[in-house]
């Protein structure tokens, strides 16, 4: 049993983790830290913890904190966390970060996108990029995870096989995504609230989204070589859930299922990541709160172009799950421990 605090547990994220956590055969949360709740249990913020976790919200006090655990999982914005983790790291502790402040290799593209200077740079290169399909064996032994956005997570995981294999050509990818509200946060803003979003479907950070950087990176890793992309974010009237569309041009002539068989390999061993079948394609409600990521695909052969489609929970696969998947990896725990469950489907 290892002891585990969550800072920034009432934000949609930190709720979602606590969720997951209150639950896990192998972890116990001894700290909730909240800035806006605390001295309130978590189950008087969320009554649907009522019953299964009682545990009052405490201020950021990092001497008390580090007594009481060994892990720490921080939902904090951007920025924010500079206040925290070096301090947690300097301990002796391990911590899974959902911010974007780790998740560049190349500082200065953090701060070209991120409009801000980075204040930890020293912890840079401790920092393991938390996708375990692709770094496994690094998060292993990771003092920092730097866990990747949802948008990120559901665009790489789509485009690996292709990229990997040369399959595509890297020039020619666009990846259009749609994500449901919470994936902004729990916050009021105008633009989030029910009368604007509902019945609605809008486009935001066209050609500007700090993803895109994010992607990027990853993908040229996997090319070895640069690949600048297209990517457009949508807000979709749901409070759950993103459905990427990536389109690319194929290096070859290749047929759905040639395709389809090649992602079935690449991912054989990755229990969270399932290939749909020929005809079949990736819904939301098949993913929403669950872990798993759904990948489908259609070859346009009138136009020798490859259509992918992947869907996730942004809140669970993109953001919470995705870190307890990690967790578990960092203790030698079964991957699926406390996250194989099937979707809500309704």
């Amino acid at each position: 049993m290892i002891k585990v605090g969550i800072i920034g547990a009432t934000g949609y994220v930190g709720l979602e983790i606590t969720r997951i956590l209150s639950t896990h055969p192998n972890v116990e949360i001894t700290s909730l830290v909240s800035k806006s709740y605390a001295g309130r249990k978590i189950s008087a913020v969320y009554p649907s913890l009522k019953n299964v976790l009682d545990l009052e919200c405490e201020s950021l006090d990092i001497d008390k904190l580090c007594d009481k655990a060994d892990f720490f999982i921080t939902a904090l914005p951007h920025g924010v966390s500079e206040q925290v983790i070096p301090e947690l790291i300097n301990r002796g502790k391990r911590v899974i970060d959902h911010s974007a402040d780790f998740r560049y290799r190349d500082i200065e593209v953090y701060e070209k996108w991120y409009g801000r200077t980075h204040a930890m740079p020293q912890l840079v290169d401790k920092a393991v990029y938390g996708l375990p399909e692709l770094y496994r064996d690094k998060l292993k032994d990771a003092v920092l995870v730097a866990n990747p956005g949802c948008y990120p997570t559901c665009s790489i995981l789509a485009l690996a096989p292709l990229v990997k294999h040369k399959l595509i050509n890297l020039c020619s990818i666009i990846i259009d995504a749609a994500s449901g509200i919470t994936g902004a946060g729990r916050k009021a803003d105008l633009m989030y609230q029910f009368c604007e979003r509902s019945e609605n479907y809008r486009a935001y950070g066209v050609a500007t989204h700090r993803h895109t950087s994010e992607i990027e990176q990853e993908i040229s890793l996997l090319a070895g070589e640069e690949v600048i992309l297209s990517f457009t974010p949508h807000l979709l009237p749901v409070k759950r859930g993103i459905l990427c569309t990536i389109y690319a041009d194929l290096a070859n002539k290749c047929t759905t299922s040639e395709l389809l068989e090649v992602y079935k390999q690449y991912y054989k061993d990755e229990f969270f990541v399932r290939i749909s079948d020929e005809g079949q394609l990736p819904e939301l409600k098949d993913v929403s709160g669950s872990n798993f990521i759904d990948i489908g695909l259609v070859v346009d052969k009138r136009l020798d172009r490859v259509i992918v489609l992947s869907a996730l929970d942004n809140l669970v696969k993109g953001a919470a799950g995705q870190a307890v998947q990690v967790l578990n990896i960092m203790n030698g725990f079964p991957e699926k421990a406390g996250l194989d469950r099937p979707g809500m489907y309704l």
